[in-house]
């Protein structure tokens, strides 16, 4: 029987029918989409039915466009914030507990609560916590005698208010691969510079961060592509408001394609980013591959 199965080639074709099913998948989900969206960003669409090619003028017409420089500006400033906050402070969490202890373990399993919470969620909760008038802020400037906060009212408050929902719900993952990259490292680097009399500081800034860097390099590349696709918490906490103080590209897009009906301009928009998305991708695959050798 074995015989008979190695003789006639299934052997050699089995490991292809096994990702036959994710190849269909990749196929469907990531390939399809981009083909589509491509043959979409070269139209003119009324209705939702293609009246004539275009060309790269809805490429052109992006960069010329305002509202979508704007959009592009507040989504990079955006990720540079949110990822340097949320990889210093995963950083700071996971040396806090990177040492085993019953106690250590239950802080890391509280700590990692955030990340789990759906997205839409997470947006409303924040959105009854910063609301003018019963939100849990305005609840707790009444009762000391403060006049409430309006940070969904002002451009300013309504931006960083959703950077610290990010941060909230997104420190946990850079915390996760900061701490299994911290308990990789070996440990004779730190005993030795324990014996030589280096202080803590010093075992960081010579040992930790440099055996950390590839690390955090993959995080910070994993947690950028996250955030450049940030849409259900903007668009359930202030929709893009107040004005364009929180109109991401992911929103700007959004709109453009379903309010406005512009498919072919926002199919332009939206593809520039997933190429940059894929690019991004990219380095995060050979960054790990070059760890793992």
């Amino acid at each position: 029987m074995g015989r008979t199965f190695r003789g006639s080639g299934l052997d050699r074709a089995l490991p292809y029918l096994m990702l036959g099913p994710t190849l269909f998948l990749v196929l469907g989900v990531i390939v399809y989409p981009l083909i589509d969206g491509l043959r979409s960003s070269t139209g003119f669409f009324r209705f939702g039915r293609l009246v004539r090619s275009v060309g790269l003028d809805n490429y052109s017409r992006a960069f010329a466009d305002p509202a979508f420089i704007d959009a592009l500006l507040t989504t990079a400033r955006f990720v540079f914030l949110v990822v340097t906050i949320e990889t210093v402070l995963g950083l700071a969490l996971a040396l806090l507990v990177s040492r085993e202890g019953r106690f250590i373990r239950r802080i890391r399993a509280t700590l990692i609560l955030p990340m789990i919470i759906t997205p839409v969620v997470v947006g409303i909760v924040f959105r009854l916590i910063y609301a003018s008038d019963v939100g849990l802020l305005a609840s707790i400037a009444h009762a000391v005698g403060l006049d409430p906060p309006q940070i969904l009212s002002s451009g300013t408050g309504a931006f960083w208010g959703l950077v610290v929902l990010d941060v909230w719900e997104w420190t946990p993952l850079l915390f996760l691969i900061l701490l299994a990259g911290i308990q990789s490292m070996p440990v004779e680097p730190f005993e030795a510079a324990r014996v030589d009399g280096a202080s803590a500081w010093r075992s960081f800034v010579d040992h930790t961060l440099p055996l950390l860097r590839p690390t955090i390099l993959v995080a910070v590349t994993l947690r950028a592509i996250e955030a450049l696709t940030t849409f259900d918490q903007v668009y359930v906490l202030t929709r893009g408001g107040p004005g364009t103080s929180t109109q991401l590209i992911s929103i700007y897009g959004y709109q453009t394609f379903f309010q406005f009906q512009e498919t072919g301009y926002a199919a332009a928009m939206l593809f520039m980013v997933a190429l940059v998305v894929l690019l991004a991708a990219g380095f995060a695959v050979g960054l790990m591959r070059r760890r793992g050798r």
